[in-house]
């Protein structure tokens, strides 16, 4: 079992609800418990963070067996004004690490 770390004290530039899309979209099975120790949540944070993502159609998920499949909308648009046109792809592309760097093997994707 994965602890929480300790939380961050003071700002920061990305919003949870950031960090949490930025986890589903690096693991579309990941679990609830796995999102809260990566971005220094509590279980109940993250579960009401994906129920506000869902909510406003950025995320979806189907049930297999015991374990959620999230889907991301990639097409979303952003939800602040300053952000007008961007979309969550384009959030996503700068937080979530290529497969290749993550693994330090090529994928093949150009």
């Amino acid at each position: 079992m994965v602890g929480v770390p300790a939380p961050h004290t003071g700002w920061t530039f990305i919003t949870s609800h950031a960090r949490v899309l930025a986890a589903i979209a690096d693991n579309p099975n990941v679990r609830v418990r796995d999102i809260a120790a990566r971005c220094r949540l509590t279980e109940r944070a993250v579960a009401r963070i994906i129920a506000d993502l869902e909510q406003d159609g950025y995320l979806s998920h189907t049930r297999e067996g015991r374990t959620n499949t999230y889907r991301i909308d990639p097409d979303k648009v952003l939800r602040h004004p300053a952000e007008a046109g961007l979309t969550v792809a384009s959030l996503l592309s700068l937080l979530v690490q290529d497969e290749s760097e993550r693994t330090g093997t090529p994928t093949g994707h150009v």
